[in-house]
């Protein structure tokens, strides 16, 4: 048979392989915030364990007083959130970044000379304020510097530093608070952030053309023209079946996250009748979990949809929390709370890769500062209802609500939040 007469090949574009973390660190951009991410995470673990040890050891504060810290810390980022990304969407993102990271920076040494409870509750909200612009900017330059196809890989080396510090902080800062006392950790969280800055001063940022345009809320007022915003990115998201099923998988996640701080120790000591030793051991294996999770899904997921991992992570959360419940032995804790871990990053990976691949880039900073702030609601409102929900019924019925609850949302995907074929 001639040439011309064989078959034309029917050219079908294929999707570009995704990237590897290797690959996504070569990106100049993505390897500096990577650093920043970095050296400001360690920090901030530093400074807030050893304001935590400070608080016990030094002020003899109550249960309260030292749960009051996460909740100073994390209200201002689930208030502020989606009016942070309001002005992220129209301010410049490295100016936003390196201001940022500098008035934290400042915030820090306030803490060398903090001697009452409430002054660390207030330095610590004003910490968080200023986060919840530095977030969403962050976020912002990743989605610009890294193709759609090196996003989830992007995404899996952010999470993966903040779980790696997680473990950390804990014992760095004890070392340090040992040795040198609680004002070396300020200061080295201080240094932490103008070492950020730095970083991030030292790459080009662009934002994309398409951000900046006109609208007739351009003509109205300084608080229409917010308000107008605001609506813009709810409506994105509200109007999205599949972000919106993903946003609010993760705040279940993280929800679940939330109870599990206070309730984990009360489920060892009254379920399986064990002290600290198994206790350290089981809050442990959620972290490992996690930390497992990010790598394995992020090398062997790479093919399969962010909607389903979110399906499969719900699943597993929802498997572990039945174990805990049905089964009181320490092997199956620590089998349970893996797996608890290991399917939360099978949500938190997707739905920041899910936002990012699907909101246009005028919208980038109200959408992911959105999802900041639902992350840090669901958050408090598991540490806030864990206890009272405790008093009122047992650990293992609490655990085994929050199943059924996944279980719904699971239901509610299928029927309601499921992409319609074209």
């Amino acid at each position: 048979m001639n040439e011309s007469q064989t078959s034309p090949v029917n050219d079908v574009p294929t999707a570009p392989t995704a990237l590897s973390m290797r690959e996504v660190l070569r990106i100049t951009t993505m390897r500096r915030l990577w650093y920043a991410q970095i050296v400001s995470n360690f920090g901030d673990f530093l400074a807030l364990f050893a304001v935590i040890g400070v608080l016990a050891f030094k002020l003899h504060a109550t249960a309260q007083q030292v749960t009051g810290v996460q909740i100073a810390y994390q209200v201002p980022l689930a208030v502020l959130g989606i009016l942070a990304g309001v002005f992220v969407d129209r301010w410049p993102l490295k100016r936003t970044l390196v201001s940022s990271d500098l008035i934290r920076g400042l915030l820090c040494l306030l803490l060398i000379v903090s001697t009452q409870i409430w002054h660390f509750y207030l330095i610590l909200a004003a910490i968080s304020i200023v986060s919840s612009f530095f977030g969403p900017a962050q976020g912002v330059v990743i989605r610009e510097a890294v193709p759609l196809h090196g996003l989830r890989s992007s995404n899996a080396l952010m999470q993966q530093v903040m779980f790696i510090m997680r473990i950390v902080g804990p014992a760095a800062a004890g070392m340090l608070v040992a040795s040198f006392g609680a004002r070396a950790c300020y200061w080295l969280d201080a240094a932490s952030f103008i070492a950020s800055a730095c970083f991030i001063g030292s790459i080009a940022i662009k934002r994309s053309a398409a951000v900046h345009h006109h609208t007739v809320a351009e003509d109205k007022g300084a608080v229409a023209k917010v308000w107008h915003d605001m609506q813009q990115g709810l409506s994105f998201i509200f109007h999205h079946a599949a972000l919106l099923f993903v946003i609010l998988a993760l705040a279940a996640g993280m929800f679940i996250m939330g109870c599990f701080g206070p309730l984990i120790a009360v489920y060892v000591r009254d379920s399986l009748h064990a002290g600290n030793t198994i206790y350290g051991w089981a809050s442990a294996m959620i972290g490992v979990g996690i930390l497992c999770g990010i790598n394995l899904l992020n090398t062997f997921g790479t093919k399969i949809k962010n909607t389903v991992l979110v399906y499969s992570g719900l699943s597993g959360i929802a498997v572990g929390l039945v174990l805990l419940t049905a089964v009181t032995h320490i092997w199956s804790t620590l089998i349970g709370n893996f797996l608890i871990g290991f399917c939360v990053a099978g949500i938190i990976i997707p739905a920041q890769t899910l936002m990012q691949q699907e909101t246009p880039p005028h919208l980038m900073g109200r959408v992911g500062s959105t999802m900041m702030s639902v992350i840090f609601s669901a958050q408090i409102l598991g540490l806030l209802l864990s206890g009272a929900l405790a008093q009122v019924t047992s650990v293992r019925h609490v655990f085994a609500l929050c199943a059924g609850m996944l279980a719904l949302l699971i239901l509610a995907g299928k029927l309601f939040m499921e992409p319609k074929a074209a």
